[in-house]
């Protein structure tokens, strides 16, 4: 009798953020993290704390996942597409993006996801014909790049001493860290009041089809709002060729609206 080694399971959204510890604000030093202080950031340019002291309320315990729901609108093709989603951002594991959206009236469900260092994408019409699916290195480190640049709906992964910072300018500043066992470099534009305003990324894709390759990534932030003590875009328009005529043209395709954010 042969045997093959039993598949790991799937996690769920759900798995996904109940693994997460709670964060205590009375016993803050039982997860690791104390709550944050503006004082902590003396090292940083001044437009990274600026940023930071907008995102993140002094006391607040530093969470290590977020949990998302939003609404929007996502381009296939050369179609928008309504959708409904949320979101599960765990620092230490991944994240994991499950939507809903409408093509001729007909639902598509599924996901898209980086867990535990294996990334995929999994869309099917009425959740049974698969429409778009993806596994294997190139989407792993694609769904890696997803992340780094999603970073700003968990600001509190930014304070924390490992991160360096660069000034680039008097509005732009770059942060580099490593999450998921990948090195990110972020520019971040920040207005005069602490308002994130863009985020831009070399990100590994292939929007004009062929083989992937680092591609520039960026968001654009038209509004921001502030839940349990974390100030995040909550108005976005993200897509690839940012900085270019390119991004409005074609690599526009992903806008969204954040409806509520819990931290642990």
């Amino acid at each position: 009798m042969t045997s093959t080694a039993a598949k790991p399971k799937r996690v769920s959204i759900a798995a996904l953020w109940q693994a997460t510890p709670r964060r205590d604000a009375r016993r803050p030093a039982l997860e690791g993290h104390l709550p944050f202080n503006p004082e902590l950031l003396a090292t940083v340019p001044a437009v990274g704390r600026r940023y930071l002291e907008r995102a993140v309320t002094p006391g607040r315990p530093l969470a290590s996942a977020v949990r998302l729901w939003m609404q929007g609108r996502i381009k296939l093709g050369e179609k928008w597409h309504s959708f409904q989603g949320e979101e599960v951002i765990c620092w230490d594991r991944g994240l994991i993006w499950r939507a809903t959206t409408w093509m001729q009236g007909l639902p598509i469900w599924g996901s898209d996801r980086i867990v535990d260092g294996v990334g995929e994408m999994q869309w099917k019409l009425l959740g049974l014909f698969p429409v778009m699916m993806g596994t294997g290195e190139d989407i792993t480190r694609s769904a890696v790049g997803r992340m780094q640049g999603e970073v700003v709906w968990l600001p509190s992964a930014l304070c924390h001493p490992e991160v360096t910072w660069t000034a680039l300018d008097e509005a732009r500043v770059q942060a580099n860290f490593t999450t998921l066992a990948r090195p990110a470099s972020l520019i971040l534009t920040v207005g005069d009041d602490g308002r994130l305003e863009q985020v831009k990324l070399s990100r590994w894709g292939n929007p004009a089809g062929g083989a992937y390759h680092n591609v520039d990534f960026g968001v654009l932030v038209e509004e921001s709002g502030t839940f349990e003590g974390y100030t995040i875009p909550t108005r976005i328009r993200a897509g690839w060729f940012f900085g270019s005529d390119r991004f409005a043209s074609e690599g526009e395709f992903f806008r969204c609206t954040i409806n509520k954010a819990v931290y642990r």
